[in-house]
């Protein structure tokens, strides 16, 4: 990339108020691989399948492409904000250019929360595959004991952490290097399952629309089932922003973030619904109880053989690991962008870039704290753990929403103006706007709603359990808030280090 372009891209990050301070190493593989780690075909659905058919039946593949069609209204919104403003820490940027520091700090606290306990909710996946793998990888206990499974999950997500700790700590060369050929191999297994699953067909479609009964006794009938069982869908289709998270560190990012989003959204969308649909129609016995308890690590080694298919676990735990990576440093980045705008404890410390390693290093080690620290609080709570990492990921969506809804107004008010030349919606970007509102609103509700199946699953129920999202999220939301409004926002503003026209040693050179 020539000097010049560097220079155009800096004199956007300057319109800002901002100097550049993060080396631009990415490239447009780079950007789209980091969104679509963060998603993570292989880790969601992996993960997820069995709550989908144990709440919905096979019918709840339905919910793919709907949570897939809301998604897309915000990332075509997330598109626009991408090519005018490609800075790091996007939502929060995002959320303080188009509804004021006020509404731009809470949409940067609520996703920098969600997104450390994400971080650790991640880092739990690596418990649903290794002991699958070997028994060898059940390091306490052997499995049966009541806090055996609870236990072991800790420490290897303990190690998963520590590893994306160091990672993101050395540089994001680095990271790129690992995600980028983590996502290569994701891709390719997650193609060639495609391929097996579909050798092994041995139903038709009219198996989508198999209940299992599950709607009876309930006030909405299966409609009641299926927006249970679509929080399985919405649980893994979001993060695509991390592609333009990483903006103040791609090469063109105005012109490559909004390709990278809709790469990453509509790529994940395609690999994971024929994956689950092939899944469905290749399982041997559609109503196995296993099906509803191991999800899809059943169905690959039953229809596939324990060879093979312990060949396509392997490459689900290359999986999570680059998506807990891309997690980490889409957290890292957004810490990174509230710090330098003063809005965090310790912010000079915070926003401070290593000049060997041109990276945020301080955020990489408290954040990967932090995440070890709610695995080890929760090491004998999974039930408890269940509903925080629940909410974390209404918060996810509640930030997204404080993008899209100011965003709105602002168009309503006549003052959005897409830059020309390039990603824009045209007249179509009023109507796709009121749609990703109206979405992150309907989603958001029905990832809060009080279900037992989801806040309280097991054990004696409690209220404080079944409500635990509204309250939660209100001690979050109006905690963090009042510190801002309190403490914070009196100190708000740009650091003088990191102010555009400041210089340095830390500034790269193009």
């Amino acid at each position: 990339m020539t000097g010049g372009a560097h220079e155009h891209d800096d004199e956007s990050l300057a319109e800002l108020g901002y100097k550049p301070e993060l080396k631009r190493t990415l490239g447009n593989f780079h950007t789209f691989a980091a969104g679509i780690s963060y998603i993570s075909i292989l880790t969601g659905t992996f993960q997820l399948f069995y709550f989908g058919v144990s709440q919905g039946g096979p019918a709840y593949w339905w919910s793919w492409p709907m949570v897939f069609v809301g998604q897309l209204m915000v990332a075509l919104c997330f598109c626009e904000l991408a090519a005018r403003y490609p800075v790091a820490g996007s939502i929060y940027n995002w959320a303080k250019q188009l509804g004021g520091p006020h509404v731009g700090w809470l949409g940067g606290w609520m996703m920098l929360t969600a997104s450390m306990v994400s971080l650790s909710a991640v880092a739990l996946a690596y418990q649903v595959t290794l002991p699958q793998i070997s028994s060898w990888f059940q390091f306490i206990g052997d499995g049966t004991g009541q806090t055996d499974a609870a236990a072991n999950a800790v420490l290897l997500g303990t190690v998963l952490v520590a590893f994306t700790t160091l990672v993101n700590a050395f540089g994001v060369k680095l990271m790129a290097r690992i995600n980028s050929a983590g996502v290569a191999i994701e891709l390719i297994a997650a193609i060639v399952l495609i391929i097996l699953l579909a050798a092994h067909v041995t139903r038709g479609p009219d198996a989508l629309t198999e209940t299992f009964g599950l709607g009876a006794g309930q006030d909405l009938g299966y409609l009641g089932a299926f927006l249970t069982a679509s929080l399985a869908s919405a649980y893994v289709m979001y993060g695509f922003d991390t592609a333009s998270s990483l903006g103040e560190e791609s090469k063109d990012p105005g012109r490559n973030a909004p390709r990278a989003i809709l790469r990453a959204l509509v790529a994940s969308f395609a690999i994971g619904g024929l994956i689950l649909l092939f899944a469905l129609l290749a399982v041997p016995d559609l109503h196995a109880k296993e099906l509803s308890v191991d999800g899809l690590q059943y169905v690959v080694l039953s229809t596939l053989g324990s060879t093979v298919g312990q060949i396509v676990l392997w490459c689900v735990v290359v999986a999570i690991t680059v998506c807990e990576l891309a997690v980490h440093t889409a957290s890292i980045r957004l810490a990174y962008a509230m710090a330098r705008d003063n809005n965090l404890p310790a912010a000079a410390r915070l926003a401070k870039v290593s000049p060997r390693f041109q990276t945020p290093v301080l955020p990489a080690v408290i954040i990967g704290l932090v995440a070890v620290a709610i695995l080890l609080i929760n090491v004998n709570q999974p039930q408890i753990f269940s509903v925080i990492t629940s909410i974390a990921i209404i918060m996810i969506y509640l930030a997204y929403l404080l993008v899209t809804l100011p965003m709105l107004v602002q168009r309503l008010r006549g003052r959005w103006r897409p830059v020309e030349g390039r990603f824009s919606l045209g007249r179509f970007g009023l109507p796709v706007n009121v749609l990703a509102v109206l979405w992150g609103c309907g989603m958001s509700l029905n990832l809060a709603w009080p279900r037992a199946a989801v806040y309280n699953a097991t054990g004696p129920q409690h209220w404080y359990l079944r409500w635990g999202a509204f309250l939660f999220i209100g001690v979050v939301a109006l905690g963090g808030f009042a510190y801002y409004w309190f403490v914070q926002r009196k100190r708000t503003g740009v650091l003088a280090t990191h102010a555009a026209g400041a210089t340095d040693s830390t500034t790269p050179n193009p």
